[in-house]
């Protein structure tokens, strides 16, 4: 399966070291100025190259939108668009091309397929997902005009971790770091272990969290299409994720019930909470697979990149025990460029949630 979402639609096509990564989104709305300048900016994120602490690989991802726009506004035909490949160095694989790199896709993919593109991991590789950030982005314009917004930050690296509670940073400066935390000091601290990993040849994991902003009450679906499940599967979707949870998550299943649950409060917003609202929010903002109103926070897990400057021990594609040496450039730490990633499937989730939520009132 290829394509993400319901009414707003994300196709994706490409592989690492091919020609271009692209795709089509379908359902976007019509009459929604596109800012390009934009678009560029949240594939600027996500692009290799970027820091010290990310892959050497150097890539202008300058993207080409194809159709589905006139005059600067969406007509709501699909919208093609593409990006170009342009540095990649394809001669670094092949020495792996006859052997089956460790806790990657190349075994799954050649059983299950009988080839595989060994450039780069191929279809497999993350340089994919810069189709999810140009989607993402699209999504994140329409929501702009529905008061919603959604900050994805670094929040744990290795064992550098910060606060659960999101309230206790300022959101509003995770760009000013490489690393993308909103608390400086603990940023310093990443950098410096994830630039100490490097350094070794080896990798490191760690936590995102993104919080949503502006949601109306009712996004979700009551039994199979749970906005929180609808979460987890667009970012268990993302290369590396080995976990999601949502509002205190499994920290909260150590709670009593009286500690969990979210008094009512007489209202004091009547346009985001037309009833009552809640005293606290430990179930995230969303209840029953339903959106409350309140903010959506969520974490998501990654594990170390897969990739190691340093042998391994493998097979070959006959089954013949091998040490492996991989050259090439990779990322020690996947984090920093997965923000935008985390970012562009929540505002994917969202929009298609709100989009199906309208059909649901004709």
């Amino acid at each position: 399966m290829n394509t993400f979402g319901k009414l707003f639609t994300l196709t994706t096509f490409g592989e690492s070291h091919g020609a271009a990564v692209g795709g089509i989104v379908d359902g976007m709305p019509a009459g929604i100025t596109i800012d390009t300048d934009f678009i560029q900016r949240e594939l600027v994120r996500r692009r290799p190259g970027q820091s010290h602490i990310t892959t050497d690989r150097k890539e202008a991802d300058q993207v080409e939108l194809l159709s589905g726009v006139f005059e600067g506004k969406s007509t709501g035909a699909p919208i093609g668009f593409l990006v170009r490949n342009t540095n990649h160095h394809s001669k670094d694989y092949d020495s792996i091309r006859d052997i089956f790199r460790p806790s990657h896709a190349d075994y799954t993919y050649y059983t299950k397929y009988g080839i595989r593109d060994y450039r780069g991991g191929g279809r497999s590789s993350a340089r994919i997902t810069l189709s999810r950030v140009v989607a993402g982005a699209l999504a994140k314009l329409v929501l702009r005009q529905q008061g919603i917004s959604i900050y994805a930050y670094t929040s744990q690296v290795g064992d550098i971790k910060l606060e659960r509670d999101y309230h206790k940073y300022d959101l509003s400066i995770i760009e000013s770091n490489p690393v993308r935390c909103p608390d400086p000091l603990k940023a310093i601290e990443m950098e410096a272990l994830i630039s100490q990993v490097k350094h070794e040849g080896d990798t490191i994991g760690g936590v995102i969290s993104c919080v949503i902003k502006g949601c109306p009450v009712g996004l979700g679906e009551p039994e199979f299409g749970k906005l929180h499940a609808q979460l987890g599967a667009a970012m268990l979707s993302i290369n590396a994720v080995k976990g999601f949870e949502y509002g205190e998550g499994f920290a909260g299943s150590a709670w009593r019930g009286s500690q969990q649950n979210d008094t009512f409060l007489p209202t004091n917003d009547s346009m985001h909470h037309p009833i009552c609202n809640v005293e606290t929010n430990h179930s995230g903002g969303i209840q029953g697979g339903i959106s409350n109103g309140e903010d959506i926070y969520f974490r998501v897990a990654f594990k170390p990149v897969a990739t190691l400057l340093m042998e391994q021990q493998t097979v070959t594609m006959e089954g013949e025990a091998i040490t492996m040496d991989v050259h090439g450039r990779h990322d020690p730490c996947v984090l920093p460029r997965a923000v935008p990633i985390v970012e562009a499937m929540a505002a994917m989730t969202i929009l298609d949630a709100l989009l199906i939520s309208k059909t649901n009132r004709l």
